[in-house]
């Protein structure tokens, strides 16, 4: 099983705001300046943030910037599989890989909001295979799980 986790350095950040310019245009959408400034700013965000939390830091960058928009780059960031939607803490967090693939499993520091990326590619088949068995049809592929992180479990 593989993790990941959000720390991202300057130069790492730069790879990954080309990465997910390069993998828009193979898709035939656009990384705006305004989804590039929400996908940016959540990469040098260590854990996640909320919404208005997002909106706040982007106004010292944007003063313009109102919640509809934001809202909507949030969305177009997460289909493109750039971000995540952390329901665990009602907050967003970049993808550590930009490769704009799903996870199989996000462990979700429910204290700093900080994740963990697992790949385990063997669980999603047998979770998939679960849920097919209940008689349902998966319509995401990433399961969040809710925990203390390891600097949280020492405070």
């Amino acid at each position: 099983m593989k993790t990941e986790t959000s720390h991202h350095s300057h130069a790492g950040i730069a790879t990954r705001l080309s990465a997910a310019e390069r993998l828009c245009a193979q898709r035939g959408t656009r990384l705006t300046p305004l989804r590039r400034l929400v996908l940016e700013t959540l990469l040098r965000h260590h854990g996640s943030l909320k919404a208005y939390e997002l909106l706040d830091t982007l106004r010292t960058v944007q003063p313009g910037a109102a919640p509809p928009t934001v809202y909507r780059a949030l969305d177009f960031l997460t289909e493109q599989g750039l971000i995540h939607r952390l329901d665990a803490v009602n907050a967003w967090s970049a993808c550590t890989d930009v490769g704009g693939q799903p996870h199989d499993v996000l462990v979700v520091c429910t204290r700093c909001g900080s994740v963990a990326e697992l790949s385990d590619p063997a669980l999603g088949r047998r979770l998939a295979a679960c849920v097919a068995q209940a008689g349902y049809a998966l319509s995401g592929q990433e399961t969040e799980l809710r925990a203390l992180c390891p600097r949280c479990q020492q405070a």
